[in-house]
């Protein structure tokens, strides 16, 4: 596919869909030919936006497949592994999570043993809105509603590790922005065994960075421990609250609560949830000082320094107060974004010592946060941010092609081709401007 896609709104859907039907493996999608060539969990949430435009049949596989992999706790993987594939074709692969020694797992299929923001019934309640067959769409909902309730219970009772209402994240890679400048402080304060986890035929400059040892140390420290609740709550090193990761749990707890309503279930203890994260993610992560929200250390009880496009996550948040959502718009527009980007928005400062506009989620636009940034405008009816994100957006496809992220100044593509949640975000950009109810 040629890297500039000229035309109309049209021709960008058609490039959309072909990504789309070119990463299809038959039961899921996968991020990118060859790099990533497993599910990923919320990756597989931001394609059922665009599948849901588009092969519907396709979306509801999309879930139910991701759902294999959850374990009997609730937990939904951040990787469900393809058994088609070579066990060595992804580092760390099955060999290194061991997913089959926990009594919990599932056991015809290997997994991570992480999660991953949790914007699954968002997708499910996004399907519903996008539905011609409102009984056929209600039935899948009642099938996927026990196992999305399941995530969720899990998320409350084994990662609200201080009775807050927000869940904490245990590894860098749970919160999707791998390598932000956000966990330089709590990584750097971790005491490596002398002993280097990664393997030394990764080379140093992938997107992952410098800390690559760290992370798979953390993750030998999960799986040593049994991946056992108690471990996470009292001993391992890395607990993180993180604003764009609870903002997603809320945003799903909400959409919880109206599949809830729709099948005829009990939406009140979802919405219980929600009052209580939104409760939390105000009390725990808003910073008054600085006017933003930021990820809280809960090893140390403080706030981490490095403001990253997390802090406008809670913009998912219906019920945040006018003030807040003010505070958040002026820095989103400031230079320290928008105001200084070609094409935003960047996923960290720009002023920042740590911003590095090539260094993945270092400074590199992302069209997945642009879309909940976006989605979250919508919410409070924030049109100039909404147009503004919508167009710069289309933007940079239209520049660039479905890349995996792109330099936040000139637009340049970077990382992988034909990403799929690109793709699909795209699609679900020109289906919700064709129909804006469904948005």
């Amino acid at each position: 596919m040629s890297p500039r896609l000229t035309g109309d709104e049209s021709v960008l859907w058609q490039a959309a869909a072909r990504v789309l039907d070119a990463n299809w493996t038959g039961a899921a999608t996968v991020p990118s030919p060859g790099l990533y060539p497993h599910q990923w969990s919320w990756d597989s949430a931001f394609i059922c936006m665009g599948l849901a435009r588009y092969r519907r049949d396709r979306a509801e596989h999309e879930l139910t497949s991701l759902f294999r992999g959850q374990w009997g706790t609730g937990l939904v993987p951040h990787i469900v592994f393809n058994t088609d594939q070579s066990r060595l074709a992804y580092f760390p692969g099955p060999d290194v999570w061991r997913s089959h020694q926990h009594p919990a797992a599932p056991r015809d299929t290997h997994t991570s043993g992480l999660t991953h923001p949790p914007l699954h019934a968002v997708a499910a309640l996004r399907l519903h809105e996008c539905a011609s067959d409102a009984e056929r769409s209600r039935d899948f909902l009642a099938h996927i509603y026990p196992k999305l309730a399941a995530q969720h219970r899990y998320l409350a009772e084994a990662r609200d590790l201080d009775g807050s209402g927000l869940m904490a994240i245990c590894h860098p890679w749970e919160s999707g922005l791998d390598n932000s400048p956000a966990w330089d402080r709590p990584l750097g304060a971790l005491q490596l065994p002398p002993t280097g986890y990664a393997p030394r035929r990764l080379p140093r400059n992938l997107p992952t960075g410098e800390d690559y040892d760290r992370y798979v140390w953390l993750v030998t420290l999960l799986r040593d421990a049994g991946y056992q609740d108690e471990y996470l709550r009292e001993d391992h090193p890395f607990a993180i609250q993180d604003p764009l990761v609870n903002a997603t749990y809320l945003a799903s707890t909400h959409a919880l609560a109206e599949i809830a309503t729709i099948i005829g279930a009990d939406a009140g203890p979802h919405r219980e949830a929600a009052r209580r994260i939104h409760c939390g993610l105000l009390d725990r992560l808003w910073d008054r000082d600085t006017g933003c929200f930021r990820a809280r250390d809960l090893r140390d009880d403080r706030l981490l320094p490095v403001v990253t496009v997390s802090s406008f996550g809670p913009l998912l948040d219906p019920d945040l107060p006018h003030p807040v959502i003010r505070s958040l718009v002026d820095l989103l527009l400031s230079a320290r974004f928008a105001g200084a980007a070609g094409y935003p928005v960047p996923s960290c400062d720009i002023q920042a010592p740590s911003f590095d506009r090539g260094g993945y989620w270092r400074g590199p636009t992302w069209i997945c946060t642009n879309w909940l940034l976006w989605y979250g405008a919508l919410g409070h009816d924030l049109t100039v941010i909404a147009d503004l994100l919508y167009g710069s957006t289309l933007r940079l496809v239209r520049q660039s092609g479905f890349r995996e992220y792109f330099d936040p100044f000139d637009g340049t593509g970077r990382g992988s081709h034909d990403y799929s949640w690109s793709a699909a975000l795209v699609l679900d950009l020109l289906g919700a401007r064709r129909a804006p109810r469904a948005a």
